[in-house]
């Protein structure tokens, strides 16, 4: 089976990726394992060289995602997996609503009905987030019945983009599921626009010796998850039963909620035990980062997800430390 990834040159598309790989097989459309021969990897820039940790099976794309051509000449086997990635980020739909409303939703659109026009039911598994929730008056816990609320035009994008899953496979042209994420850490590379972005900086700029500007005040609350955990919850969710899902396909991953003082603290104290010396933490708050991120909940109900089998983190100590394993460690 083939198994294309949008957004799939950025930092969760390529995880996604490389634990396929390790596994050599994914659930097929219809329902039984199936070896994975080919992965195509599509972004919006895509490198002419392949990336180190692929093999033949891999190959990369670029292209407009807003191009209906484009994204149907990508889904070109019946027998194929989707897992649809690619987006315009939180701050960056604030700063160019245009371009959040051609990516995010006619994007969105263009992979739901070229998996419809493929023979059978292909399984398509779209990357929501926490900021389809938002708003002055939203409790700081949420389930699976609490009313989709955005307070950003990403977040809007995001509850269309579930809703469109739940109603596509209701009418039986593809069998969708939604993995509704917290704020994902610690992601590699450099800073991005996603209003967000400080979760992740706050760990990896200081752990490689450089500064890093806090955003926010040190009594700040975020949800997050490890992207350990969160790769392999988008393959659980994949490989899931679809009875198991039951009519709302969304999957809260198992979450929770830290305050700044709290991650620092995580931080000096792996930083410690390994023998890092740390790069400064400075705070320049930005009242628009915490008004976005403010608006979001605390705590996402992850019952579903835990029935499923999706991991959750041990700790925040445990995320530090996959990431100076995984990226920190020659």
């Amino acid at each position: 089976m083939k198994v294309l990834i949008t957004g799939g040159c950025g930092f969760l598309g390529q995880m996604i990726a490389k634990a396929i790989l390790a596994r050599g097989e994914l659930r097929g459309p219809d329902g039984k394992m199936a070896e994975v021969d080919s992965i195509q990897l599509f972004d919006q820039l895509a490198p002419v060289t392949p990336f180190d940790w692929a093999d033949s099976r891999v190959t990369t794309a670029a292209g407009d995602i807003s191009d209906k051509d484009t994204v149907a000449a990508l889904v070109d086997r019946d027998d194929i997996s989707v897992f649809h990635l690619a987006s315009v980020v939180s701050a960056g739909g604030e700063k160019d609503f245009d371009l959040a409303m051609r990516v995010n939703l006619q994007g969105g659109l263009n992979i739901l009905e070229a998996a419809r026009a493929r023979a059978g039911t292909p399984r398509l598994v779209f990357s929501s987030s926490l900021a389809v929730f938002g708003g002055p008056d939203l409790a700081k816990e949420v389930d699976d019945m609490t009313r989709h609320t955005p307070e950003t035009t990403y977040g809007m994008t995001k509850a269309f983009g579930e809703l469109c899953i739940n109603d596509y496979t209701r009418k039986g042209f593809i069998d969708g599921r939604t993995v509704r994420l917290p704020t994902i850490v610690i992601r590699p590379g450099v800073p991005n626009a996603a209003a967000s972005g400080w979760a992740s900086g706050i760990f990896r700029e200081p752990l490689q010796g450089k500064e890093h500007v806090l955003p926010v005040n040190d009594g700040f609350y975020m949800m997050l998850l490890g992207y350990r955990s969160a790769v392999e919850g988008f393959l659980c969710v994949h490989d899931a039963d679809s009875d198991a899902l039951g009519l709302d396909r969304t999957v809260c991953l198992p979450n929770k909620a830290y305050a700044v003082a709290e991650m620092i603290e995580a931080l000096e104290r792996v930083a410690a035990e390994d023998g890092i010396k740390l790069g400064p933490i400075t705070r320049e708050r930005d009242a628009s980062v915490e008004a976005i991120c403010g608006s979001w909940p605390l705590k996402m109900d992850a019952t579903k997800a835990r029935a499923l089998g999706c991991p959750e983190d041990r700790d925040l100590d445990s995320v530090i430390r996959g990431f100076v394993e995984d990226f920190l460690t020659p």
